[in-house]
Parts: C-alpha cells; structure tokens; sequence
C-alpha cells in the first residue's frame, strides 16, 4: 500500500526538517553513544530519530499528533530500546520517563508555538536531565543567551541562564523545512549548572520577582516591583531603586529573590 503523505498540522506548529547537512550537524552536535537514554520531543517524520537510534541509544519519542506516532511505530515496530509515546511534552513528567536511571538527554524541534512554555517545562525537571539540544526559533535562542541591557534580555534570559550554560550553537534556515516556516531558526545545547551561579535560597521567590519585574520593564523598580518589596528593601540588596528591570544581571535579580525571602515572617 502506498505511503499517504502526512500534511503538516498548523495547530501543531509542525514543520518538518529535511535537509540531509542539517540533520548531521545536529547529530554530530548532539553526539549519541550507546548506553544514553535520550527523549526525543516532537520527532515529526523521524528525520534525526533514526541516526539517534544507530547510535545505540535507548530513545524515548513524545508525539504529539496520533497520525505521526503510528507513522513512526509503523516505520520502527519492535526496535529495541525505542519507546513511542503519543502525548504533550508540556505534560509529560521527563523524570517518570527517566526512572532511577542515568540522567536523560534531551533533544528534538520543539513546536515554535509552545517553545518557551516548553523551555520553561524542561528548566523544572533538570535534577534528572544530563543535556538538552533543542532547535528553536532563532529569537527565542538569543532572548536565553541575552546579557543584561541588551533588547532581547527578559524573564527567558534570567531564568535559563540561572539554571543552565546556554550555548547557541548554529542557525537554520527556512529552506531546512517543510513547509518553509517564516522565521529564521537556531540549536541551542543548555548544559544544566552542577551549582548554580549565584545563591538562591528560594527559586520560587526568583521566579516571582522575574515575573513581576519584567511584567513591567519599562518601569523602574520601586514601581515595578511595589508590593513584593518597598524602595528601601531594594536600596538594602545593593541594588539602584531607579534601575530598570532589563539592566539588572543575574546576580542581581539573585539579591532581590534573597530580599524578598528575608523579609518572610
């Protein structure tokens, strides 16, 4: 029976790669051995998933769209340390996948539609992830390797580079897919920090004080950050009341999350 074309699904942000010197610059950046356990998010059509699998690595695929993951279990059916499973990456707890086993590598084009919850996801549950290689969009992948004052630094910035060394690695472009996407793309490697860079009793009061700030970054801090910590407080953590959220590094935004903590009955 002829194989039925699979029309790529927009509410999926599918676009799928094909362009054979991509697909080996990808896997040699991710450099697969026997013995990984790799997840692989969205493999679409398999096109870096069977070069993964002749590496020897065990792979774990999460697809979203029912038509692609009966696809690939019809193109690999009983292979060997490949499991396939047809579910929401934004859903899926990586760790359950991981067991008591080595930490997981991650990889795969994450939907562009979903990429930055997608990121933050995976930032959650690096006490079992080794390594992640993503491709994205390349706005994304400079918004997660940003300094501070530049006009891609935000939230995304902070956050990653707290948790993770960002390495930008090369971009991709539109000719790579099918369909073309309209953007430019880019893989990403974040390697997950052994300690992290700066103290942080609480990641939570971090992730508070991110989000509140550059909810409002065109504001100075007294303003943007009223009702998490006076003028004061601020003054008090070293950091200028009048500075904007987008000029602070991470060490900063460190000393703000240690404020907020401290000042806890």
């Amino acid at each position: 029976m002829p194989h039925r074309a699979h029309r790529p699904r927009k509410r999926f942000g599918q676009n799928f790669l094909h362009d054979p010197g991509i697909i080996r610059r990808i896997v040699a950046a991710i450099a697969p051995a026997a013995g990984d356990h790799l997840v692989e998010i969205g493999p679409g059509q398999g096109a870096i998933t069977g070069p993964l699998l002749a590496s020897g690595a065990r792979l774990d695929l999460i697809e979203l769209d029912r038509d692609l993951a009966t696809a690939l279990r019809t193109r690999w059916p009983d292979q060997p340390g490949l499991r396939i499973l047809q579910a929401d990456a934004l859903r899926t707890d990586l760790c359950g996948l991981a067991g008591d086993d080595q930490p997981l590598r991650v990889v795969g084009n994450l939907p562009y539609n979903i990429s930055t919850p997608l990121v933050f996801h995976l930032l959650e549950q690096l006490h079992c992830i080794r390594d992640i290689h993503v491709m994205l969009q390349r706005e994304v992948v400079e918004r997660m390797a940003a300094a501070p004052g530049s006009r891609d630094y935000g939230r995304l910035s902070v956050m990653v580079q707290y948790h993770c060394r960002v390495e930008p690695l090369f971009h991709i472009g539109p000719g790579a897919f099918r369909p073309q996407p309209r953007v430019e793309s880019a893989f990403v490697r974040l390697r997950p920090h052994p300690v992290p860079p700066v103290t942080v009793t609480d990641p939570a009061c971090l992730a508070r004080v991110l989000r509140t700030a550059f909810s409002h970054r065109r504001k100075t801090l007294r303003n943007a950050l009223r009702g998490l910590l006076d003028e004061d407080r601020i003054r008090r953590a070293g950091i200028d009341p009048g500075a904007r959220p987008e000029t602070l590094d991470l060490a900063a935004f460190a000393a703000l999350a240690e404020a907020i903590d401290t000042q806890r009955p």
